[in-house]
């Protein structure tokens, strides 16, 4: 990649988007929560799935995207998430994001008609792409297709780099199928491929991975990003091995309720537990032994693990 620094960044969080009472965004609780997790060596894959990108409308996005870099959040660490179903929407978010010097964007493909032609992808993204019109524009794709229903095939990701090399630079690989990840990172040598769990690192590092964009690294930055740089050192495996059990944990549970419930905790701020429609809060019927739990194998997502209270929005 050029004139960024999304690769040395490694981990990526889809950052948690925090709403008010009313079910109206926190901006100062976003950009707080997002500076901390900056602070913790991780990128921000804002809009990401686990952000509840698609309760959120694009003027919302877009406005947050702005706060954050008015508020001095680095965009070059910033990949936001831009796939939505309509084209021009699509198209303005991805713009905005551009402008403001973001390091990319990982974009959905469109999800509403299905079965999806790969001809019909490819000139989603090559509309996408055209329309943008710029040289500093980086892709990630997203393959998600347990939730979209419209999986990007290995020959959709060929077209795409042959037609736009310098543009299509990596993919999100969230299918859970490890056999997928493996044949795209044998397939695209030096193409950026991310896991989405922290859990396969010991297997995709091996073979070339740029890291992961986990929705556990909205609570376990530091462990990841520590993992990371211990990766071919004899203290990885020991770091894997806690990685992996947080993970286990709270994928165990309703993702996005069970990570706010454990943000709210740490912050001592209850407003945290809210999410938008149709998603409902974390139940005490399972959240309280979430977080016995995680207390069971050591993990405390504490003030002195989030580095105390400054900066962070009570």
């Amino acid at each position: 990649m050029t004139e960024n620094t999304a690769r040395s960044t490694q981990v990526f969080a889809p950052a948690l988007t925090p709403f008010n009472a009313d079910l109206t965004v926190n901006s100062q609780a976003f950009i707080d929560f997002c500076r901390w997790l900056i602070s913790q060596g991780a990128g921000l894959a804002v809009f990401g799935t686990n952000s509840e990108a698609n309760s959120l409308g694009l003027e919302e996005k877009i406005t947050l995207l702005e706060q954050l870099v008015d508020a001095g959040i680095p965009a070059n660490r910033m990949i936001p998430g831009t796939g939505l179903c309509a084209l021009p929407e699509a198209i303005s978010l991805t713009r905005a994001a551009v402008a403001l010097g973001c390091a990319g964007t990982l974009t959905l493909p469109p999800f509403y008609f299905k079965p999806a032609s790969d001809n019909g992808l490819f000139a989603y993204y090559a509309n996408l792409i055209e329309a943008v019109g710029s040289d500093r524009f980086r892709l990630y794709l997203y393959h998600i297709p347990q939730f979209t229903g419209v999986p990007i095939s290995c020959d959709l990701i060929v077209r795409l780099i042959k037609s736009y090399p310098k543009t299509v630079v990596g993919i999100k690989d969230s299918s859970g199928n490890w056999e997928n990840t493996e044949r795209m990172l044998r397939e695209f040598p030096g193409f950026e491929v991310y896991p989405a769990s922290e859990a396969l690192l010991e297997k995709a590092l091996p073979l070339g991975a740029a890291g992961c964009i986990s929705a556990t690294a909205n609570v376990q930055p530091q462990l990841i990003a520590r993992a990371l740089k211990a990766w071919g050192t004899p203290e990885f495996e020991a770091q894997q091995a806690q990685l992996k059990a947080v993970r286990s944990i709270f994928q165990t549970q309703p993702m996005i309720p069970a990570l706010k419930h454990a943000v709210s905790k740490a912050f001592g701020d209850k407003e945290w537990k809210h999410v938008r429609p149709p998603l409902t809060p974390a139940d005490a019927s399972w959240a309280d032994g979430m977080m016995a739990q995680l207390r069971d194998i050591g993990f405390d997502m504490g003030m002195e693990q989030m580095g105390g209270t400054e900066g962070v929005q009570r």
